[in-house]
């Protein structure tokens, strides 16, 4: 496995599109997807490679100076578990360390709504040093409430 970051704005849309629509349980709204495939154009991306083939990625959105935000990430299921999402936020959260950034947040399904794939990614998130902050129940709407979380750098 190989990880590089990327320029290259389509490049970023090919991978997060491919990968996201491998994900039904995690990404299974059209206009989220179709968003997330537009934004990750001008955010920091990471991808993991097995050979050539993308395997997983990480967009950062820098919201000032000393913050940011984990925008999306994904892994292909069958390479779950592996310590890709690791690797992916390590090389993400070093780069961002040395340009100061000194807060990374995400924002995820909260448990107030049962779902064993989003109860897997807050696991994830709390075991690699996140910390839930607020939860906004109707942030994206009254079926999605949102668990805000953050990290110290």
């Amino acid at each position: 496995m190989k990880i590089i970051k990327t320029d290259n704005p389509d490049k970023k849309s090919e991978v997060c599109e491919s990968i996201l629509r491998s994900l039904p349980l995690w990404f299974g709204l059209e206009y989220a997807i179709v968003n997330y495939i537009k934004d990750v154009k001008t955010m920091d991306t990471w991808v993991a490679y097995d050979n050539d083939a993308p395997i997983g990625f990480i967009s950062v959105h820098k919201h000032f100076d000393q913050s940011a935000e984990i925008h999306v990430m994904g892994i292909l299921s069958e390479y779950h578990r592996k310590g890709i999402g690791h690797a992916l936020l390590n090389l993400a959260e070093i780069d961002l360390r040395e340009t100061g950034v000194k807060f990374l947040t995400i924002k995820t399904l909260s448990e107030s709504r049962e779902n064993k794939e989003y109860a897997q990614t807050r696991k994830f998130y709390l075991k690699i040093g996140f910390t839930p902050l607020e939860e906004f129940k109707t942030l994206w709407d009254e079926f999605n409430p949102c668990l805000f979380m953050v990290k110290a750098l």
